[in-house]
């Protein structure tokens, strides 16, 4: 079923040089137009079905929040149509509907009407928000007296108290302390995990990873990329990475199971091969838990080059980053380079203490100490293994801990 269609959607805002000509247009129609049309989003087609999370990126004015938005009903579209299934609860502006005159209590009965639950619904629902928020008896007081983050844990408790249909959720996970977002987090999982359809706009790629299944990235208004979460944010990234400076952006399909890669960067150097070695010298893509490693990364250089910093990213199966260092950062003697030279650049790694399962690795050729500085060649997946499990107890994560325990003892003092 599909709960969210998004039809040949578009959305225009009228530009005017001053505000008079916005009255002189409605009150005198035959001086003819005084506007100029800025389309915030043009042809978008998605459909969004039952359980689906999809998370949407993109760069700020790229029209994600005018998207959700649209689909919530507050604004309406230019051209095209949106049809939606199921009742939609939306976390857009949070608190922007508050009252500071009302308690928490009454603005919580408010907004909760607003949201169409009836008065059984907020009568159940209240005992629940008043927990989640965790405001103690600041509940009961106006919201003059709240700090920022009362108020934003107040919003997201009223606005998630009873599980909708449909969840749109705008950058609300990048509010409030630590510990609230965890708890934000967890309950939009709980959510999804039960069915809920949700749509999840964040510039955190952990968030859009961790809690989506699709993904898709808007640029001006279009819809460029719709895919797995870890392939939009590679080609993300990529575009990032273009706008620093002109830089080719290259995807080719990788031998390893038709894994999509993305490449992007001035091609002043470039990365030929990629390769992890075991302690006996031979390559490996399957590796055991805390034994050695080498990955080995050749490159050619075409131009003269001061210096290159190499460096390389792990990731886990979800695409959530796990490690990641560069020459830059070990502090290894900078060298120049001559155009026309092979070079190779080996990481020792001492103990690959990661946990068993699939990981891949990320390498970049650049200087300074980001490759979004003066990137040569930046290659996403370019290399895919497996950590097993070595001889030792069971452990689960991504992270293989020196951990021994003496068992259970009884404290001294106590019989």
């Amino acid at each position: 079923m599909t709960m969210l269609a998004f039809r040949n959607l578009g959305k225009a805002y009228r530009r005017y040089k001053h505000p008079r000509d916005r009255l002189l247009e409605m009150t005198i129609p035959w001086i003819g137009t005084r506007h100029e049309t800025i389309w915030v989003l043009r042809n978008v087609d998605l459909a969004v079905r039952e359980g689906e999370s999809l998370g949407i990126i993109g760069h700020n004015g790229a029209g994600k929040s005018t998207l959700l938005k649209l689909a919530t009903g507050t604004a309406k579209p230019t051209e095209g149509s949106v049809d939606a299934n199921g009742r939609i609860a939306a976390i857009l502006e949070l608190g922007m509907a508050f009252h500071p005159e009302f308690t928490g209590r009454q603005n919580a009965a408010i907004s909760g009407q607003l949201m169409g639950l009836s008065p059984h619904e907020l009568d159940a629902a209240m005992p629940d928000i008043e927990a989640f928020a965790e405001i103690g008896s600041y509940f009961n007081q106006p919201l003059r007296v709240y700090s920022s983050g009362m108020q934003v844990r107040l919003a997201f408790s009223i606005a998630t108290a009873v599980r909708p249909d449909v969840l749109i959720v705008d950058e609300a996970l990048s509010v409030g302390d630590a510990y609230f977002q965890h708890k934000c987090t967890a309950r939009i999982r709980r959510f999804r995990d039960q069915g809920t359809t949700m749509l999840l706009v964040s510039h955190d790629p952990t968030a859009v990873k961790t809690l989506c299944d699709r993904a898709v990235l808007l640029d001006h208004g279009t819809v460029i990329r719709d895919g797995s979460p870890d392939h939009v944010l590679d080609y993300y990234n990529a575009i990032i990475a273009k706008r620093e400076a002109e830089y080719r952006i290259r995807g080719a399909e990788e031998s390893r199971g038709g894994q999509r890669s993305i490449r992007s960067g001035d091609g002043r150097a470039t990365i030929e091969s990629v390769d992890l070695v075991d302690e006996q010298g031979n390559s490996t893509r399957a590796v055991r838990s805390n034994a050695q490693a080498r990955l080995r990364i050749e490159f050619a250089a075409h131009s003269n080059l001061p210096s290159v910093t190499v460096g390389f990213l792990i990731r886990d199966r979800l695409g959530n980053d796990v490690f990641g260092t560069n020459t830059h950062h070990l502090a290894t003697p900078v060298t120049a380079v001559e155009g026309g030279g092979r070079f190779a650049c080996e990481f020792q790694i001492e103990r690959l203490s990661l946990g068993s399962g699939h990981y891949s690795i990320s390498v970049a050729l650049h200087e300074a100490d980001s490759h979004l500085v003066n990137n040569h060649d930046w290659w996403e997946h370019a290399l895919a293994f497996e950590v097993l499990r070595a001889d030792e107890p069971l452990r689960i994560g991504v992270a293989n801990l020196p951990v021994r325990s003496r068992g259970i003892t009884v404290p001294s003092g106590h019989c």
